[in-house]
């Protein structure tokens, strides 16, 4: 009993966060000044060509995100009965693959859009299936679809307004749920860690882009983004893995 008014309060505490970090972050995103995409974003550190292909690491770093996009549409009766939500997150992340190439044989604005799309798609498809297996399951699939279209109209909104305000805050939320929503909820499945192994490749992943070309003088091989794309598939193909091994929890 008392265990459970534990769980109880822990839950309800994380939906206070929940709520005013996102309102927090909401409201400040739009009293600051828009969110310009600056132009030099496009300059990376690493621009060799091979085989006549521009950009060539920051391209071929991409492959390993088609890998694990296939993987898991192909095996997806081995991860879930649930489909759609898994399907769209495993889609996202074949698309992601495709997007970011066709933005890094020529990267502008333009082809940026192609790489944004799929991944605001990819975070929407994940904080649906997280709010599924750990807080509600109706809930997490209802939401599915609205928050695939809040994940578009972010990146509308951009090129629209010029605004990455709501993209950023579509980008970076998430991640800052997925933590509190580990520790104060408990999952219907095995294997939670699988989440917490995700998050540490992507702080790595994110390090490797900030500090892109500083790695890039260092390696002299492969730059921090190209790295970044590695780490970021890296794990999500732990996540894939963690998918195949776990089982349902019956409450």
């Amino acid at each position: 009993m008392k265990s459970f008014f534990t769980s109880l309060k822990k839950e309800n505490i994380a939906y206070s966060i929940l709520t005013s970090l996102g309102l927090a972050l909401l409201i400040g995103i739009f009293i600051v000044s828009p969110i310009i995409q600056s132009q030099s974003y496009h300059d990376f550190s690493d621009a060799k060509t091979f085989f006549k292909m521009n950009n060539f690491w920051n391209v071929i770093s991409n492959l390993p995100f088609f890998i694990v996009g296939f993987l898991g549409i192909y095996n997806i009766k081995l991860i879930t009965e649930k489909k759609l939500q898994y399907v769209m997150f495993f889609s996202s992340i074949l698309f992601v693959s495709i997007g970011s190439t066709y933005y890094h044989l020529n990267p502008n604005n333009y082809t940026l859009i192609f790489d944004r799309l799929p991944m605001t798609l990819l975070f929407m498809a994940l904080s649906s299936i997280i709010i599924s297996e750990f807080i509600n399951d109706k809930i997490g699939k209802k939401f599915l679809l609205p928050m695939l279209l809040l994940g578009l109209f972010s990146v509308l909104y951009w090129v629209f307004f010029e605004d990455l305000s709501l993209y950023v805050f579509i980008q970076f939320y998430p991640m800052l749920v997925i933590p509190i929503v580990l520790v104060c909820f408990k999952s219907s499945y095995t294997h939670a860690y699988g989440y917490w192994l995700l998050l540490a490749f992507y702080i790595i992943a994110k390090g490797c882009e900030y500090y892109d070309v500083e790695l890039f003088t260092k390696l002299k091989v492969i730059s921090g983004h190209s790295i970044k794309h590695i780490m970021s598939a890296m794990g999500l193909y732990v996540l894939y893995r963690v998918y195949i091994k776990r089982r349902k929890i019956e409450f």
